[in-house]
């Protein structure tokens, strides 16, 4: 059972809309379990708001860090005192940590969430075609990811074609190796085609990509928490795909974000850490 005290320590999630976020019941169900003293609560803060909202947060001292979602990640790299090394190449984070000096840490979990959700679930990557919907921070991260999973090829598709560009360019200084193309295969060319987007979190949001790209056998991959069936998902399920749901990487993003924000990670050697 959580108990809130005087010695509690705060942490929360920033982010525009926020009322579907599941990662305050799964952090605190986490903190429970690990028998940690602390809670996490959410904050609806616009990209107008941010800057003040995380220059206020310094002066929280019981606020031993915080998570940023949608439309957040890559101002809260800018805003940061420091990003760990694993995540310094990605140009945007989803959690903070204060050290024990007050000085803001980033991390970007993202990525790894999003593959270890899959590999729980069973799927491989190695020598997959897998298409990107979306050039976000969160589709940054992922791709990221994927690559280092040794995939055959990596397709990404946004509505705006600069931003898959960019994201291109980006991934190529990194990893040299994997075929990166900006756009859509042919129907029926990829093994895995994951929606990176905010398309779905809203009712009435179009499709991220025609129906026809989810073919029978695909795995139709989801990083929206809430709704869990989106319709993306819902008409891949119709065309006979497999599908993946979003709270399977959510699931394991609590863990890597609890331990990094709570500094029981693998990450000392980055800062001087601040421990419960």
């Amino acid at each position: 059972m959580l108990k809130i005290t005087g010695d509690t320590r705060i942490f929360a999630i920033f982010g525009d809309p926020i009322r579907q976020v599941k990662t305050p019941e799964l952090l605190n169900r986490y903190f429970v379990e690990q028998g940690i003293n602390g809670v996490l609560v959410p904050l609806q803060v616009s990209a107008n708001n941010f800057d003040e909202a995380f220059n206020a947060a310094r002066g929280i001292e019981n606020l031993d860090g915080f998570i940023v979602t949608v439309p957040h990640k890559k101002r809260a790299f800018e805003l940061c005192d420091q990003i760990i090394p694993e995540s310094a190449h990605i140009g945007a984070i989803n959690a903070i940590r204060r050290n024990q000096d007050g000085r803001f840490i980033g991390g970007m979990f993202d990525g790894l969430g999003f593959v270890q959700g899959l590999k729980k679930q069973g799927h491989q990557l190695s020598g997959k075609k897998v298409l990107l919907l979306g050039a976000g921070g969160a589709a940054l991260a992922i791709a990221h990811a994927l690559i280092t999973e040794e995939i055959e090829s990596l397709f990404i598709h946004n509505r705006t074609q600069a931003k898959a560009d960019a994201l291109k360019a980006q991934l190529a200084k990194h990893h040299e190796s994997t075929r990166i193309e900006v756009g859509l295969p042919e129907v029926g060319a990829a093994d895995i085609v994951i929606n990176a987007t905010s398309l779905g979190m809203r009712e009435g949001d179009p499709l991220p990509l025609a129906e026809n790209y989810l073919t029978p056998g695909v795995l139709a991959v989801e990083i929206i928490m809430r709704p869990e069936m989106t319709r993306f998902l819902s008409v891949a399920k119709q065309q006979g795909a497999h599908i993946h749901f979003g709270r399977y990487m959510l699931e394991e993003q609590v863990r890597l974000m609890a331990d990094f924000m709570c500094a029981k990670d693998t990450w000392e050697g980055t800062c001087q850490l601040n421990r419960l």
